[in-house]
Order: C-alpha cells, then structure tokens, then sequence
C-alpha cells in the first residue's frame, strides 16, 4: 500500500518532470534521496533504492522486483552504484525484464556457484534454493511472509552495495534476515549476517521492530554452529531434498 496517493515508481516521474532532467543528465543516488525527503519523508532510503534499481533497466536485480515489459518501469540507466541518467530506447542496452536476460551480466560478485549436480540431496545453485524457499516460507517458521512493500520483494534485496538472499516478516511485523549456503555454511556467514541485521535495523525496521537472522544451509559446519552459540538472534536450519514416484497405470 503506497503511502502518499500516488506510489513511489510514480514519484519517481514527478521528480524528474520537477528537476527538469533530460536526456543525458546524470542524477546521484544523494540528490533523489535528498528530493523526496523534502517533499515526501516517509519513503525511506531503502525504498527508493530498491525503485532504482527497478527502474534501471541495465540491473539484473529489478528481475526481482515484478518489473512489466511495457516499458513503464524503463526509467533509468545505473552508471554506477551512485550515479543514474535517463534510460533513452534509440541509444541504450535493451532493458532487463526477465531472468535469462541477466545470464551475461557480471554481477560484483558469483552469487551463484555451480554445486556437484551428481549429489542429489542438495541444489544445484544457489537461487534454486532461494526461489523455493521465498515461495515456502513456512519450511522453515509458518508466522514468516516475503517482506514486501509495493512492487518491492525481498528476493535479492539490496543493503547497502550488497543483497539479502530473503528479507522476510514474522506475524509481529519484526523483521527476518534470511542468509542461504547451497553447500555447507562455515562461521565467516555469522559476519555477513549481522552485517545484514544492522542494515535493516539502521535503515528501515522502525524502533519498536526486532530483527533476527536465518542461516539456512545444507550442512552447518561445528565452527558455524560454535560461533551462533552466543548470538541469540541467529537461528541455523539444514535442509534435505526427497523425492518420490508414483507409478501411473
């Protein structure tokens, strides 16, 4: 639900039309967040950065965010993490609307290593396990439900330079940082996930909002499991995979 009457992708529109950006102007990432605290407040940092990374059509993350094809999410072109111009369709990369689009991308980092496809009790990548997990939440607590604000998910969502695999609420409206490891999780994930916590609890839970952290990964290593025993707020999950057939006559 948008908090002002109009949502934010069309804030966003009304901000350019106001500051009189055409083509081949550059905006800094400083600049909208200073234009919409001015006139709207209450959209939070990590709101609008989620929106420019949806409406840059070069960012593989806005796959993420239900982008249309109709061009009405093609707003910008992200130069860098700081800096945006206005997405012309005559010069431009064509726009990123679906997962096969972003394969030839390179990302800051390979979130998505390639595991041992013999060993079937585990995913094959990572975003396997992401993909069937935001869709299953209640796998691992039946309260928790995707975060999502507007047209924002929290598949891949951003925090700071970086992304949270699963950002989720439980059914107090407290906030759940979700890391996945396709493979074994080792104790350097406890850093990661913190960081992660911190983010959310600087920039978007509200004071009266915990947040706590999930490692879900297919074996949890002693050192993982040594290194949680004294962060309460850090909870550790295994996961198995089963199949099973049903002969049809």
């Amino acid at each position: 639900m948008a908090i002002y009457d109009k949502p934010v992708k069309l804030l966003f529109r009304e901000m350019i039309k106001e500051l009189a950006i055409n083509q081949g102007y550059v905006i800094t990432r400083e600049k909208v967040f200073a234009w919409f605290n001015e006139r709207y407040p209450k959209i939070k940092k990590s709101t609008l950065s989620c929106h420019l990374l949806r409406l840059s059509v070069n960012a593989p993350s806005r796959i993420h965010y239900n982008i249309k094809s109709t061009g009405d999410d093609d707003l910008f072109v992200q130069i860098d993490s700081q800096h945006f111009k206005l997405y012309d369709p005559l010069s431009d990369i064509k726009p990123i609307y679906i997962e096969k689009d972003a394969e030839n991308i390179v990302t800051d980092e390979e979130r998505y290593p390639v595991q041992d496809e013999s060993n079937n009790s585990e995913f094959a990548y990572e975003k396997d396990l992401q993909n069937f997990l935001s869709r299953n939440l209640h796998y691992i607590d039946p309260c928790l439900t995707l975060y999502n604000d507007e047209d924002i998910s929290g598949i891949e969502f951003p925090a700071g330079n970086r992304f949270i695999d699963i950002l989720a609420v439980d059914n107090s409206n407290n906030y759940v940082v979700i890391e996945l490891k396709v493979s074994r999780g080792f104790d350097r994930v406890v850093g990661q996930i913190l960081r992660y916590i911190s983010w959310i609890r600087q920039n978007l839970a509200e004071p009266h909002q915990q947040v706590r952290g999930i490692i879900v990964a297919r074996k949890i290593s002693e050192d993982l499991k040594l290194a949680c025993s004294e962060v309460s707020h850090i909870e550790l999950y295994e996961y198995e995979l089963s199949v099973s057939l049903k002969k049809i006559i």
